[in-house]
């Protein structure tokens, strides 16, 4: 019997990829070397926030721009918490009835946790973040802590910015117009006596504060 000197071996492993390559199939550059694409992360990544409607949205906060991936029905509570790290700014009941979240949009109070971040466009936000430092307190900030206005201190943060919007518009409130004017925030420990005894001092402060 005659040895093979190997034609006949090469001959048969060929035969696949020739008839192939007769019907007309394509090979890839990852085919032929036997690998297959595979997606890479970041476009995983991409795919999968376009389907749970993330989309990146600007925003403006305390003088800051920032870019932050997220779906625009998003509350804007959850993106200054959760994606800024302002934590200033509480989650009390969810339903924008108890003040907690307030913060400033345009210099106007407005309740974070039912405001979809989609809406807000490029209007300047201000949370509590950026009024004072530790250093330098707002004036609010000082008067409060004069007045030992916080006792949980859950409250405090959107109660401050509720008396910056109503100081903004009336730099000296009569104690009858600070009552109506923070009516709309619940301290549920009770210290509105000496919440309200902080707004006045605040407002003797001259000029816009």
């Amino acid at each position: 019997m005659a040895k093979s000197d190997g034609r006949e071996y090469f001959k048969a492993r060929a035969a696949p990829a020739a008839t192939s390559e007769a019907r007309g199939e394509a090979h890839s550059p990852q085919q032929a070397s036997g690998l297959d694409a595979a997606p890479k992360p970041e476009q995983d990544a991409v795919a999968a926030q376009a389907e749970l409607g993330v989309m990146a949205i600007s925003l403006k906060v305390n003088g800051a721009a920032h870019s932050v991936g997220a779906d625009p029905d998003t509350p804007l509570l959850y993106v200054l918490r959760n994606d800024l790290g302002l934590n200033a700014a509480k989650f009390g009941c969810g339903l924008g009835q108890c003040g907690a979240c307030t913060v400033l949009v345009d210099g106007a109070p407005v309740r974070s946790c039912i405001t979809p971040v989609g809406t807000l466009g490029q209007s300047e936000i201000t949370t509590l973040e950026g009024l004072g430092t530790v250093e330098r307190p707002h004036p609010l900030q000082a008067a409060f802590m004069a007045e030992q206005a916080a006792q949980c201190g859950y409250c405090i943060p959107g109660m401050i910015m509720l008396a910056k919007a109503l100081l903004d518009r009336n730099q000296q409130p009569s104690e009858a117009e600070v009552r109506l004017g923070l009516a709309g925030n619940l301290c549920r420990c009770g210290t509105h006596h000496r919440i309200v005894r902080a707004v006045l001092k605040a407002a003797q402060t001259s000029g816009r504060i």
